[in-house]
């Protein structure tokens, strides 16, 4: 059985109980008002014609995709499956595209950085549909992540010249500094590459990319040519506690936390201006060697090891420095980076979240699947198949088949999913 495949016993029985309680669920699923998405895991391979329906929001559709069982191994056998297989089983087997699909991405290499710490499941099906071979990829491993976990990443990322562990690894405390430095030490990494990337993309491992990477080429290109993406604005009054008193990182015992002291902070070095915005961005290669060397980033650098969540600042604020590289001191929010449902955004930039929300922000569920393929982002954020499995499995399918559809080469059958190219081959 490939790593990410199902059996045939499990895949029949999944449609089997699919028919079974579409039929109960068709008469019964409006008696008690609206449907609404329960914590039953989902079977790990579906027909095509399922997702497509939840794709268009049909009711029967989501109440089918809610009851079949779980099919894919538990992270820990995951885990073990990669370690006892080989770099070729595992290439084809997670479906890898091992060549530049375009010449236009080929002239254009991108960097990732990809900070991880759990559900590795959601890693092999993120890294193989971000991953190009003309990019290039900086690994961040939480180090309290499980020793199992750590050891399958670095496994798989070595079967790449192209994908490889950050030199220097963190252990991230959520709002902490120690989150501003894993990306920093991923940088100071990506700088000394042999590929000459044109922007580089943060992505945690519960993203999920919304745009092919043709797409976010043709994006960064246009509006974005040799400019940096960090959506935000000058700071507002409800967010000044983040760096009006110094902060604290506590971690013991599998806990950790960050916590307010009762230490006033100075006023930012250089007489910076400070901003807010999102953690995530896409950064030009000039602007990234500029963090690094230039005293001003430095120094608002050491600054902010004692603020709260200083990723959401630390970015933005140098952006809007006039003589940095690439910087845009005029921008706002614009630029369409992730695509996020935020609790407090209910009724204003979306309808709800058919998951759940954790720290505010939705999981998405079967019903976030229509919003989600109709947003202008480059990437999502969270998505959990311990949860929600025929959300990823169904994205990451749609996904893959617009990937290959816009291809300028010849398609290897290894690139599909064998359902989808058997599909193809049969038409």
């Amino acid at each position: 059985m490939s790593v990410l495949g199902c059996t045939k016993s499990g895949f029949m029985l999944c449609v089997g109980l699919s028919i079974i309680l579409l039929v109960v669920n068709n008469i019964n699923q409006f008696k008690n008002g609206p449907y609404i998405e329960g914590e039953i895991k989902e079977c790990g391979f579906y027909p095509r014609e399922l997702c497509t329906a939840l794709f268009d929001g049909k009711p029967a559709a989501l109440v089918v995709g809610n009851i079949c069982q779980e099919a894919l191994p538990p992270s820990r056998e995951e885990g073990a499956v990669i370690l006892q297989s080989n770099c070729s089983t595992l290439i084809h087997d997670l479906h890898f595209i091992t060549k530049p699909l375009s010449e236009e991405e080929a002239d254009y290499p991108l960097a990732y950085i990809v900070t991880i710490h759990k559900q590795l499941n959601m890693f092999i099906k993120l890294l193989p549909a971000i991953y190009a071979p003309q990019n290039v990829y900086c690994i961040h491993i939480d180090q309290k992540s499980p020793k199992m976990y750590g050891q399958a990443v670095q496994r798989l990322a070595s079967c790449f010249k192209n994908v490889f562990i950050a030199s220097r690894q963190e252990t991230v405390v959520y709002a902490g500094f120690s989150r501003l430095r894993a990306d920093i030490n991923c940088m100071e990494d990506l700088v000394q590459s042999n590929v000459s990337w044109k922007h580089v993309m943060n992505l945690c491992g519960q993203d999920f990319p919304m745009k092919t990477n043709r797409e976010i080429v043709q994006y960064l290109k246009g509006k974005w040519n040799r400019r940096n993406l960090t959506p935000g604005v000058i700071q507002p009054l409800h967010m000044r506690y983040r760096t009006q008193v110094a902060y604290k990182e506590f971690v013991h015992m599998g806990k950790s936390y960050v916590y307010p002291t009762t230490q006033a902070k100075s006023s930012t070095p250089h007489n910076i201006t400070l901003y807010f915005g999102t953690a995530y961005y896409a950064l030009t290669k000039d602007f990234v060697e500029f963090v690094l060397t230039d005293q001003r980033a430095k120094d608002l650098l050491e600054w902010s090891k004692d603020t709260y969540s200083p990723d959401e600042h630390y970015w933005v604020t140098l952006n809007r420095i006039k003589d940095v590289p690439g910087s845009t001191p005029d921008a706002g929010w614009e630029g369409n980076i992730r695509a996020v449902k935020w609790r407090d955004q209910e009724g204003i930039s979306h309808s709800g979240c058919s998951g759940h929300y954790v720290r505010d922000i939705c999981i998405y569920g079967l019903g976030d699947l229509r919003w989600l393929i109709d947003s202008p982002h480059l990437f999502a954020n969270k998505f959990d198949p311990s949860h929600y499995s025929l959300v990823t499995d169904c994205l990451e399918r749609q996904y893959r088949l617009r990937v290959l559809e816009g291809a300028k080469v010849p398609l290897e059958e290894s690139w599909y999913f064998q359902d989808e190219y058997a599909i193809k081959t049969f038409h």
